[in-house]
Formats: structure tokens, sequence, C-alpha cells
């Protein structure tokens, strides 16, 4: 026998075998439903991780990680600007751009868009445009060519292709005789569809068009550009890293970076996350509350163990934790074959789910419906160890009123008929 003697116990009371089968068939369930829960917790976190790695990365593809912008301004002195920023921490590239609301058409139809004026040569370090190009070449947008890229979408409404001419019409003022401000005149310009491209994201695909930056300054009349764009190494640490690359410059900038823009979606996405960890969960608490319901029959069948336990001078705490050992030995070999199952199922959805696609006859998430049709995973280190702490702290808690209650058998009267 080893010491401590209530762990022994404790022990050969879990491996026995003269349990009853509904005593051992509930404590099997028990085990498999902690292990189950945790295995499902951990890979549905880590799907939903890698939704949302997804779908940054396609928000982020023309957004960059955060802007410069001068409140609708031109910024004459774009260049000079920078020069200032290169040596940033942190930060990968900058670029100017310019963005309008416009309406494009081409009768008989008709779409509103953001048309976005860029520099060719050096949108590629803060975008992966370039990438996405489905039909044409960003270089084709050169300075004076009135040429236009569209996203897929956005050309599929307006049913135009590489080649066509699209109309953009955008507000602009009209002064009176007297130099007062008084109607707005729409300005039209016609551009050539020069390209198409594709992120994978409606909000960009649907409503976005491109043009060079020069094109864009002349149809808004400005002597530059509205903001810079920015783009660094990391991109969770972007809006601090943003905020000190602008105290590189001058006021009058404001700072904007992509959590503040697309702040909803991440939102939602959290919300989302909470609230199946709630739901996964509850199928560990239904383990956990058989374990209790396990725990308090082998309480009522070793009423007589108890009883000469407590006659050979085990105290009422070494009772306690013979129970409490047998219920966490229970919980946490589940905890931990569903940290080991979770991380496996996790690790490999790329290639479970095309198999159970496959098998099964179906799509998951059907591409002529979803712009994301795999299912990305993305296990992170802190989701598998709270929720492994989760369910450990959870099992150990069951295991308490068990063992308080075998603790307070009275060794005379568990005996009296014996």
């Amino acid at each position: 026998m080893f010491q401590p003697v209530p762990v022994f116990v404790g022990l050969r009371y879990s491996l026995a075998r003269e349990h009853s089968f509904f005593v051992s068939f509930i404590t099997w369930v028990s085990l498999f439903g902690v292990a189950l829960g945790v295995a499902a917790l951990i890979t549905v976190l880590s799907v939903m991780n890698g939704l949302e790695s997804e779908l940054r990365t396609r928000l982020l593809s023309l957004t960059a990680h955060a802007s410069l912008n001068a409140g609708g301004a031109a910024i004459a002195d774009w260049p000079a600007r920078l020069q200032q920023l290169q040596g940033s921490p942190g930060l990968v590239g900058a670029a100017p751009f310019l963005d309008t609301d416009a309406m494009l058409s081409r009768p008989p139809s008709m779409s509103g868009a953001i048309v976005r004026g860029i520099d060719p040569t050096l949108e590629g370090r803060v975008s992966s445009i370039a990438d996405a190009m489905r039909e044409g070449k960003l270089s084709d947008l050169e300075p004076g060519s009135n040429r236009i890229v569209l996203g897929r979408m956005l050309a599929y409404q307006l049913q135009v292709g590489v080649g066509d001419q699209v109309t953009v019409m955008i507000p602009g003022n009209s002064a009176s005789a007297g130099g007062a401000t008084d109607a707005i005149v729409p300005r039209l310009q016609d551009f050539q569809v020069a390209g198409i491209f594709e992120v994978g994201l409606q909000e960009h695909d649907s409503v976005l068009a491109l043009v060079n930056l020069q094109d864009a300054e002349s149809f808004r009349g400005l002597d530059g550009p509205t903001g810079i764009r920015l783009k660094f190494y990391d991109v969770l640490q972007a809006p601090e890293l943003a905020r000190a690359a602008a105290a590189r410059l001058k006021p009058g900038l404001r700072v904007r970076d992509w959590t503040q823009d697309n702040e909803a979606y991440f939102r939602a996405i959290r919300i989302e996350k909470t609230m199946m960890g709630l739901i996964l969960m509850l199928i560990v608490a239904v383990a956990v509350f058989n374990i209790v319901a396990t725990l308090v029959m082998v309480v009522n069948d070793k009423r007589t163990d108890i009883a000469i336990l407590r006659t050979l001078g085990l105290s009422p705490r070494g009772v306690i934790a013979v129970f409490m050992t047998q219920g966490v030995l229970i919980g946490w070999i589940g905890a931990a074959l569903g940290v080991a199952m979770g991380v496996g199922l996790a690790c490999n959805v790329d290639v479970i789910v095309p198999f159970l696609e496959q098998t099964l006859g179906f799509h998951f998430m059907d591409p002529d419906v979803y712009y994301i049709s795999g299912l990305p995973s993305e296990v992170h280190a802190g989701d598998v160890v709270r929720i492994g702490m989760a369910a450990l702290i959870l099992t150990f808690v069951a295991t308490v009123y068990p063992a308080l209650q075998a603790a307070r058998t009275q060794p005379a009267e568990a005996l009296r008929y014996e």
C-alpha cells in the first residue's frame, strides 16, 4: 500500500470491478461524456477561429491595417509624408488613396460603388489586390488612361467585361454668379474597364472600383489623395502601431484602424464564439452530473466499507479524499481524452471534412452559396488550456457533495445490522 492511504483507497474503488452494472455503465458514460464535450468544444472553437482569421484576411486584403486621412481634404505633400513614415515600428508599407462615393452606369444597369484612386506602383505595399485580379492587370491603370478595375460582382451587376465603357457619376458643386454654392451638379466621366478582381468577400467584390490616383484627383478636382493606408507586420497590434506612426507626422491627420472599420463583423463573431462555448459546455455539464450520480451510488454502496475505515482511524477528511480521488480520476481522464481528440480533430479538419462530404454526398458550405467553401481551422493553445481547465474544475467541484455525504456516515449506524 502506498501513501497517502485515501488516494490508494480511492484508486482501488475506481479500478474495482465489483460495482453493479448500472454504476459501471454510468461511470463510463460520464467519462466519455466529458471527453466528447471537451473535444467538441475545442473543434468548434478552432473552426470559428479559422473562419475569423479567414474573414480578417479577406477584409484586409484591400483595406490595409490602418489609414491616416485629412477629413476629405487633399494631402498635397503625401510623398514627403511617406518618407517620414519610413522606419516606423512594425510598418511594412504605406500608400496613398482617394475614396469617392459614386454611381456607375452602363445602360440599362446602374449600381452604387466606392471608386478608389490608387497608385499601382505603391498599392502592393498595403494590399494583395494584384493577386486577386481575375482579368487584366493592375498596372493597366496608367495615369490619364481613364481606365477602371471592377469587383467581380459589381461587373456582373453592370453586365460589363474588360474593354467595355462605364460612366462614373459623382456629386459636384455649382457656383452661382455671386460666387456662392447653391446647387449640386453631378460630374460624369467615362472609364474603360481594364480588369476584374475577386477577393471572395461581397463587401469588396460588389462595391469597389479602382482607378489611377491621378485620374481620381482630376475627376474630384483635388491636388492630392485624401488619405494614406498603412500595413504592419502584426495585424493584431496595428491599432497601437498606427498611432505610433501618426505621431511621427505633423498634426492634422486622423488615425483609423481595421478594428474600427470592421467592428460589427468581429463583435458578431465574438458573440457567436461565446454562445457556442456555453452551449457545448452543457455537454460537459451533463457528464459532470453523471459523475455526481455515480459517486452518490458508490457512497451508498460502500457505507459499510466507510464505517470500517472510520473505525480503523481514517478521519472524515480522509473519507472525503477517497471519493474525491475517484471522481477526479474519472473527470480528468475524460478531460485528457477530450483534449487529445479535440486537438486531433481540429488539426485535421481539412482532411476529415472532405471525406465526410464525399461519403455523405453533400457540402457543409456549398460553394454556390458561400464565399468560403471550406472549413478552416486554427487551434489556439489558450483556448485548449482554458477548455481543459474548465473541465477539470467542473469535475473537481462535482465530487464535493458526494464526498461530504460519505464523510457524514456514522460507523455505528452503518454497522448496526452487519
